[in-house]
């Protein structure tokens, strides 16, 4: 079996492994890089031709993992996108969002842009290709082995990261031996409300392990709810508002339910609450469908309050206009919108009206990858901007890394030291950045698993079959 990293490789963001054995190809997730403009061709390159690639193994919906699924359809693929039912739901929105947002950005970029290839710029695919890919899709239950091919078997767990995700095991099987693959994926958190916690994985004999937080520590999530109704309770006292990058999956449907819950503690200030985000919208009735995949925890909460995802002063806002009114309202509100990363999307018009006013709060959530307006928050830079347009940061800026839904470094060492060492040859750490991949890999040696490497984008492995 040989193995490729295409994709997070290094970075964090465009999940693609390509796995080769016989005369079968399959991807590991099909993954959107999102950042600097300046890589937008990582979209364009595939580490093979699609029309050669047998299937998808799909971890879950968001787009640095999924976004490139109809782009990979355009190019010839015809195979089999194995997924959750949970993901192929969200799929079906996520992707048709992002085709359409492609559609703008190239528009506006073939109208304002100035560089010559800014007049040519095409968005990478379309609505019709999403219609495509989507017809590829086929369900897999937790825990329910598939086989794909007589001699591939594969098997998804919960790994509690958002709706639906999963952690992969694909077990080949060839010439009296076989060879054990996992697959962590994105793994989440324990005890995060909405999702049930990580599943373990069988024990394998190579792992590819993600690494966004390693060397961090989240902070509980109790205190994360008591600093969110601290923030909100701050910025509404000196009239202003807080405004939310926050994706449209999972961290969006966390948040509205912490202030579900502060709502009936009694402990939120009473100012309104708005989701604007066509696509969070449609993402929570997508969460309201599938409550197979709670945790005991909220459905325990779903006895005495049967709507975890809505409260009186809370409003889904799907239309432009209604959009755009908010930005011309003064009194103390909050907002929450999409991207998390606040690369497109509503969230630019709110921080352009919000990031020069003292009164107001920006509140980021979770990762940024470099080169977005994001991580430039984050990092505290005073000037910014927003359509080609320079902004003063004036507002405070809050980071709550405690909100994200990737696991810290004990939680990956929990995981990961649930796998027999003497087994495990090899640890492949990718979707993290090349420093808090050091300090992980430094972790996985001091807890008895010394064979770990960060391959870089293009890096290509033999993996060995074990002998019977």
């Amino acid at each position: 079996m040989k193995l490729t990293f295409w994709g997070a490789a290094q970075t964090v963001t465009g999940s693609l492994h390509m796995l080769e054995f016989g005369e079968r190809r399959v991807f590991l997730d099909c993954g959107l890089y999102q950042g600097r403009r300046s890589q937008e061709r990582l979209n364009r390159e595939f580490p093979a031709d699609p029309a050669t690639v047998d299937a998808v193994f799909l971890s879950h919906a968001h787009i640095d993992h999924s976004g490139l699924l109809p782009r990979l359809w355009r190019e010839g693929f015809r195979g089999t996108v194995w997924a959750t039912d949970a993901t192929r739901d969200l799929c079906s929105y996520m992707l048709a969002d992002s085709a359409h947002i492609q559609h703008k950005d190239a528009e506006r970029r073939r109208r304002r842009g100035r560089r010559p290839r800014d007049q040519t710029a095409e968005p990478l695919y379309d609505a019709e290709d999403v219609v495509g890919v989507m017809e590829c899709f086929e369900a897999v239950e937790y825990g329910v082995p598939i086989h794909p091919f007589p001699e591939l078997e594969a098997e998804y767990r919960d790994a509690g990261h958002i709706l639906g995700s999963a952690s992969i095991t694909l077990t080949l099987r060839e010439d009296g031996g076989e060879i054990r693959l996992g697959y962590t994926g994105d793994l989440g958190r324990s005890d995060r409300p909405i999702l049930r916690d990580p599943q373990p994985l069988p024990d394998c004999d190579y792992l590819i392990c993600e690494s966004t937080y390693g060397g961090k520590v989240h902070e509980p999530p109790d205190r994360a709810k008591e600093r969110l109704a601290q923030v909100i309770g701050e910025t509404a006292a000196r009239g202003g508002r807080v405004v939310v990058p926050a994706f449209a999956v999972g961290r969006t449907q966390e948040i509205v339910h912490r202030l579900d819950q502060l709502v009936n503690e009694g402990r939120l200030p009473p100012i309104p609450v708005f989701v604007d985000s066509p696509l969070a919208v449609n993402v929570t009735e997508v969460f309201r469908r599938h409550p197979e995949c709670y945790d005991p925890e909220l459905l325990s909460y779903m006895e005495q309050d049967p709507n975890p995802f809505g409260f009186d002063r809370l409003a889904y806002i799907r239309e432009t206009e209604d959009s755009r009114r908010l930005n011309g309202t003064q009194i103390p509100m909050m907002i929450i919108s999409a991207s998390g990363m606040a690369t497109a999307g509503r969230i630019l018009h709110h921080l352009k009206h919000s990031l020069e006013d003292p009164k107001d709060t920006v509140l980021m959530v979770g990762y940024c990858a470099p080169g977005t307006l994001g991580r430039d928050l984050i990092e505290g830079k005073e000037e910014v901007r927003i359509f080609g347009e320079k902004y003063r940061v004036r507002a405070s800026v809050e980071v709550m890394n405690s909100y994200s839904a990737h696991a810290d470094e004990p939680e990956l060492l929990e995981f990961v030291g649930g796998l027999d060492p003497d087994r495990l040859r090899r640890i492949f750490l990718v979707h993290g950045d090349p420093e808090r991949q050091e300090k992980l890999g430094h972790a996985l040696t001091a807890a008895g698993y010394p064979g770990w490497s960060a391959p870089e984008r293009g890096a290509v492995v033999e993996l060995e079959v074990r002998s019977p």
